[in-house]
This record gives C-alpha cells, sequence and structure tokens, in this order.
C-alpha cells in the first residue's frame, strides 16, 4: 500500500546550459516566440518502492517482469528484486553474483553499481569492486543465462580498470547502430583528482572493449561538488540525453543532473541546474541520487533513484514520472498507476 504522498514543489528543471568550459547555450532552437524554461507542475513522491537499503538501482525487464539490481549489503555482493508494476517488489534472499572475478577482493561491502541486460545468449552484469593488484575499485563481467542469476564471473581481469586516474566505477550501456557502449567513471575523487563520465565501445556480450574511452562530462560546477558519476544515457528524438548524480552520496547534497548532446560522443551541455535534490522534492527524498531510466507499464517513462531513508534503513529506492519536452527531462515526481 502506498502511504500519504509527501508535497514536492519541483519548479523550473532547466533555464539555460553550458557545455563544459564554454558559455551558456540556449540549447535546442525554437520557433519565434517559444518560451525557453521546462518548468514541471508541482509534484510529489510518496514512499520508497522498495523499503529496504537498495542503492544505485539498475531496472531490465525481461518479459513482463522487471528485474532490479542493486549496490551490496547484508553480506551480498549483488542485489536482486522483480516487480510486475514497479511499485511491488519481490526481493532475492541470495546474491545473484555468489562469486566475484579472480581480480577482485571478496570484499561485499566493496562490490557496487552493477548495470544487467541481455547479450543475445544470457544475460550481463557489469559490476565494481576492490581490484587485488592495485587496490582501486575497478569494473568486471559476469555472465548467467536467466536474469535471476546465478552470475558467474567472465574472464581474469577487470574489464576498465584506469588505476593512474583513481579506477573505474558505475558501469552503464547503452546500444546504437548495432554496436554496444560502456559508459563508466573515474573514480578519481578517491585521490584528489578529476572525475570523469566516460564512454567506450565493448563486445556485444560486453565482455571486451573494442576501442578508446572518451571523456564525456566532468565536475566543472558548484553544485557537483567533487565528483560526478553514476551515468545514464538515453537518446529521445534528437538529442542524447546524459543522467549523472554528483556531489558527496552520504548526505543531503548528492543529486541528479543532465547534460545533452546532438552527437553520441558529444560535446555535451549540462543544464544549468541539477534535475532532482532534496530540495526540489521539499525534502521527501534526502540525498537523490544512482538513478536509471525505464519504460514502465503502459509505455510510460519512469526514473527509479535511492535516497536516505528516514528510519534508517539506508538508502532505499524511490519512482517517478520522467518526460521530455523538447528533448530535456522533466520529473514530474508521483509514480501514480
Amino acid at each position: 500500500m502506498i502511504g500519504a504522498a509527501l508535497a514536492a514543489a519541483l519548479g523550473t528543471l532547466w533555464l539555460a546550459a553550458a557545455p563544459v568550459g564554454a558559455s551558456a547555450d540556449p540549447g535546442p532552437r525554437r520557433a519565434a516566440g517559444a518560451t525557453t524554461p521546462v518548468t514541471a507542475p508541482r509534484a510529489s513522491v510518496g514512499e520508497p518502492v522498495l523499503n529496504q537499503d537498495f542503492p544505485d538501482p539498475d531496472v531490465v525487464k525481461v518479459g513482463a517482469t522487471y528485474h532490479a539490481y542493486a549496490t551490496n549489503t547484508g553480506g551480498k555482493n549483488i542485489q536482486h528484486a522483480t516487480s510486475r508494476d514497479l511499485i511491488h517488489w519481490s526481493v532475492d534472499p541470495g546474491s545473484v553474483l555468489p562469486v566475484l572475478g579472480a581480480w577482485a577482493e571478496e570484499l561485499p561491502g566493496q562490490v557496487w553499481a552493477p548495470e544487467v541486460y541481455a547479450n543475445g545468449r544470457g544475460f550481463t552484469m557489469q559490476y565494481t569492486a576492490r581490484d587485488r593488484a592495485s587496490g582501486r575499485q575497478c569494473v568486471g563481467v559476469a555472465l548467467a543465462s536467466s536474469p535471476a542469476g546465478p552470475f558467474r564471473p567472465a574472464g581474469d581481469a577487470p574489464l576498465v580498470c584506469p588505476v593512474a586516474a583513481g579506477g573505474a566505477i558505475d558501469a552503464a550501456s547503452h546500444t546504437e547502430g548495432g554496436r554496444r557502449y560502456l559508459l563508466w567513471k573515474s573514480d578519481g575523487n578517491c585521490c584528489e583528482t578529476d572525475t570523469w563520465i566516460h564512454l567506450q565501445p565493448t563486445t556485444w556480450d560486453g565482455t571486451r572493449t573494442t576501442g578508446e574511452p572518451v571523456r564525456l562530462i566532468r565536475q566543472d560546477r558548484d553544485w557537483e561538488g567533487s565528483l560526478v558519476e553514476a551515468p545514464t544515457l538515453v537518446k529521445r528524438g534528437d538529442h542524447y540525453v546524459l543522467f549523472y548524480s554528483a556531489d558527496a552520496y552520504g548526505g543531503a547534497g548528492y543529486k541528479i543532473g543532465y547534460a545533452v548532446a546532438d552527437a553520441l560522443t558529444g560535446p555535451y551541455t549540462k543544464a544549468a541546474t541539477p534535475l532532482v535534490t532534496t530540495e526540489s522534492l521539499a525534502g521527501a527524498v534526502r540525498g537523490p541520487g544512482g538513478q536509471d531510466v525505464v519504460t514502465g507499464p503502459g509505455g510510460r517513462e519512469r526514473i527509479l533513484f535511492h535516497g536516505w531513508s528516514p528510519d534508517g534503513r539506508g538508502r532505499v529506492m524511490y519512482l517517478a514520472d520522467l518526460v521530455f519536452e523538447d528533448g530535456r527531462p522533466v520529473v514530474r515526481g508521483d509514480r501514480a498507476r
């Protein structure tokens, strides 16, 4: 049962944007007399749809079932839950990734941010874990015949592990033109260097990279703090929309931003202000981030994200409506069915 909704004024989510290192840009051209701001109506986010620690949710639909995966908790390397409507969830009691790759230290608390997708022969999971050789967080791969797992490690080395850049975390996938791409974040905030979100081509099953990474965005806004991370890339109309999280995840300052480009590799133009924050949700969600975008029942787009539970359950999962106006995202905030 969904509890009473908490009022949240989202206000204007997009006014102007500026590409990395460039001056403000008004975005896509409009007809004379058209208004520039995209303003969301007043909206609300009620209770979480999954009221237990379930950080960095990633969701894939297989048949009529939505499968959600999340960062470690309670000794599970990776969590797994299922739903038919994105609102009511059943949680798998075990870990869908029972064993890490040989390159990774068996530290359940250091297994983060899974990405899962169908690869034509089964399912690929890309996950973050601690590299034995370097001590950095890096991205590895596991495969399974079913979305419910168990996923088994593929290869004896991490998929991406740029040690000099601080390692790599937060894998995400994007497909286009029959090609698969991996997005990942260089974990520079571990060692006081820049954090970059990269795009890199891979094999279709995601077990090998097939080209060099391209830098898309880094932290360069005051409201982003020392980092950007957790990329999610979608294409809507003629625009690529790169969602990301920013600032320190451990408090109310964590937030969701986005950037827009006309080409896959950019340049990406960031929104001047974040898309979703603790304040924009009137405190109904504290520290929203780790987002994923999914098409829900009836074809409606939704955005899932975690936020800190007010009763100490950890980072619980929320759901909101998502629309695109003139190629730019607007979060409507209510998970109405």
